[in-house]
């Protein structure tokens, strides 16, 4: 036990401190983001919306996703991260407040795409700002650090939602989450000194024009295609979590909000627990990441597999902790393969294409689970998310094949050292 102690704080050395400040930030923000986990189910509640125009409504949120990471991703790699995180988080904040004075189907829907367009142009300019901020050798960690980070908000924040919304009080969750945002700001301003920065990006884009200018098109890159195609499948799978599979804890296993919470937050804890000490061994080790990501997607299938042939809480558990250890899998490495693959000063530009590989899912995730539950039923929709978790598996496959025989031009490659 001793030894795992020491091992898992070993895990969190050598971060700068602009690291330490992003992940406080983040933690801060994803503790009061009780909002998103229980849209559905407030939506369902308060106002009685069909499932239909639940789905139609979570995809208004996806859509504001893709819009927000495309341009985030665009003005990062123009302005720089700074600017677009505060503008993002100032916007969000606000936006949450009031999205509690909206009552109207198309009001609520429009609100909610122009929150998620702000709350999104934030994840390509973390993205950069992350990897600026760390060395080759622990950026898959420091990305990591900061998953981490939303993951354990995940753990206090839907424990704490459950509680108020027992109460009937969901308008605090509104509150709670608009002025958390508020909060990063100032932590943010005071904390982040984004001149020293700006002048080494300035050396960096000066050196590399030539080859960003060359090599400038995403659409190029055949297995980042591959690999964009393979995380909408993945990601499509990991929205399940916070969109039907909380209404299926309520309809057919009966549990109440505050059950549902600690649900949620056993995700948070198995990754709060494992995932440092985990990516931390695979990083020493020198594991290729698509073989990581590979096996992360075997893993998010399993769960969903366990969902068709299991209708108890003991299987629900067993559907979560292989879904979060797929999600560890995954989403650590896949954040580190994406920016490996940038062109120097387009970073921006290909975060915002794996940011906006969630966006999609996230659309099209909630929309056609919910139409499937309605018109058939909830074995129905884990039996397609099974599906497309197979199809997720042999994508990733080919990419993990390819990539052993990949041919980098000399050029390209040095961009990326």
């Amino acid at each position: 036990m001793k030894s795992y102690f020491t091992t898992y704080i070993n895990n969190f050395k050598g971060f700068s401190r602009e690291i330490w400040v992003l992940t406080f930030i983040t933690y801060i923000n994803r503790a009061g983001a009780m909002v998103m986990p229980f849209m559905t189910k407030y939506l369902h509640e308060s106002f009685d919306f069909s499932l239909t125009e639940i789905g139609w409504m979570m995809a208004c949120i996806g859509f504001g996703s893709l819009f927000g990471s495309w341009i985030g991703g665009k003005f990062t790699d123009k302005i720089g991260f700074y600017t677009i995180m505060l503008v993002s988080l100032f916007l969000t904040g606000f936006g949450l407040i009031a999205i509690l004075f909206l009552y109207d189907f198309a009001e609520i829907c429009i609100g909610l795409f122009l929150i998620t367009t702000f709350a999104d142009m934030y994840k390509p300019a973390m993205y950069v700002a992350v990897s600026n901020f760390s060395t080759k050798h622990n950026r898959t960690r420091a990305l990591t650090l900061v998953r981490l980070a939303v993951n354990l908000g995940i753990v206090s924040g839907p424990v704490i939602a459950g509680l108020l919304i027992t109460r009937n009080n969901y308008d605090y969750l509104f509150w709670i989450d608009g002025l958390t945002c508020v909060l990063s700001i100032s932590i943010f301003m005071l904390l982040i000194d984004e001149s020293k920065f700006y002048k080494a990006r300035k050396r960096i884009q000066m050196k590399n024009k030539t080859i960003a200018t060359n090599y400038k098109s995403v659409g190029n890159d055949k297995n980042f295609i591959i690999f964009l195609l393979a995380s909408f499948l993945t990601a499509f799978l990991f929205f399940q979590l916070f969109t039907t599979i909380p209404l299926y804890n309520t309809e057919k296993l009966n549990l109440d909000q505050f059950e549902i919470g600690l649900l949620l937050a056993l995700n948070g804890l198995v990754i709060f627990l494992f995932e440092m000490p985990l990516i931390g061994y695979l990083e020493r080790k020198g594991s290729l990441a698509t073989k990581i990501i590979l096996l992360g997607s075997v893993f998010m299938a399993s769960g969903f597999f366990c969902l068709i042939f299991t209708k108890s809480i003991v299987g629900l558990v067993t559907s979560i902790i292989l879904i979060t250890i797929g999600q560890v899998l995954l989403f650590s490495f896949s954040n580190t393969f994406a920016f490996n693959r940038a062109i120097k000063g387009h970073e921006g530009r290909y975060m915002a294409m794996y940011a906006m590989s969630f966006s999609a899912a996230q659309i099209l995730s909630p929309k056609i689970s919910f139409s499937i539950i309605e018109s058939f039923s909830y074995f129905s929709n884990w039996l397609l998310m099974g599906g497309i978790g197979l199809v997720g598996i042999s994508l990733y496959y080919k990419l993990d094949k390819n990539i052993k025989f990949e041919s980098i031009p000399k050029d390209i490659k040095n961009a990326n050292v």
